[in-house]
């Protein structure tokens, strides 16, 4: 609604350069209920009234030679078909808004659908790039059990190396043994030759 600017009579009057009476002749036509008082007590007048006071001023002449009562009632019935007609233009507005908010509440609807199908899509990414990384994980796995033996290998890589060291050290003490075998039975048989020798 517009935002009244209200007039005393005395401030309508100089505005239309009419007498205080003048005024309060055209204000008989406004119904009482509907004048106002400001904070001093003193009648004003609102926009509506104001340029109705104002139009009849125009006509005064026109309307001066009827008598009071039958001009009182045509003034009384214009000033109610003017606020009629302000009420449908205000009914007007009022539907405008209302189409406004509908429009309004339509586009967030629509947005809310757009953010939710963004979620959506946002979730099945995380769920996708999830199944990638588990995927990623498993097939490194299974290139770390390719290079690297497993606990079971390593444990039977150490019970092999005592045992292989083991056969090697037998080995060669069998062969140290044979070899001090042939050295005993060579110097047996060369020592009585060379004993025999001597006595003789």
């Amino acid at each position: 609604m517009m935002s009244e600017k209200l007039k005393t009579i005395k401030e309508l009057a100089d505005e239309l350069g009419v007498s205080k009476q003048g005024v309060r002749y055209h204000m008989k036509s406004i119904p009482q209920k509907e004048l106002k008082k400001n904070n001093k007590g003193i009648v004003v007048l609102n926009i509506e009234q104001q340029n109705f006071i104002k139009r009849k001023a125009k006509s005064d002449t026109a309307v001066s030679g009827k008598s009071d009562t039958v001009v009182r009632y045509k003034q009384e019935i214009s000033f109610l078909e003017e606020k009629n007609l302000l009420k449908d233009n205000q009914i007007d507005y009022l539907k405008q808004q209302i189409k406004n908010y509908e429009n309004q509440a339509n586009n967030l609807i629509e947005v809310q659908k757009q953010t939710q199908n963004l979620l959506d899509q946002q979730q099945r990414l995380a769920l996708q790039d999830k199944k990638l990384l588990e995927e990623y994980k498993a097939e490194n796995d299974s290139l770390k059990a390719l290079k690297m033996p497993t606990e079971d290998t390593k444990e039977e890589q150490v019970e092999h190396q005592p045992q292989e060291k083991l056969e090697a050290l037998k080995s060669e003490i069998k062969t140290l043994q044979e070899q001090l075998n042939e050295q005993a039975t060579i110097e047996p048989q060369e020592a009585p030759r060379k004993w025999w020798k001597f006595w003789k």
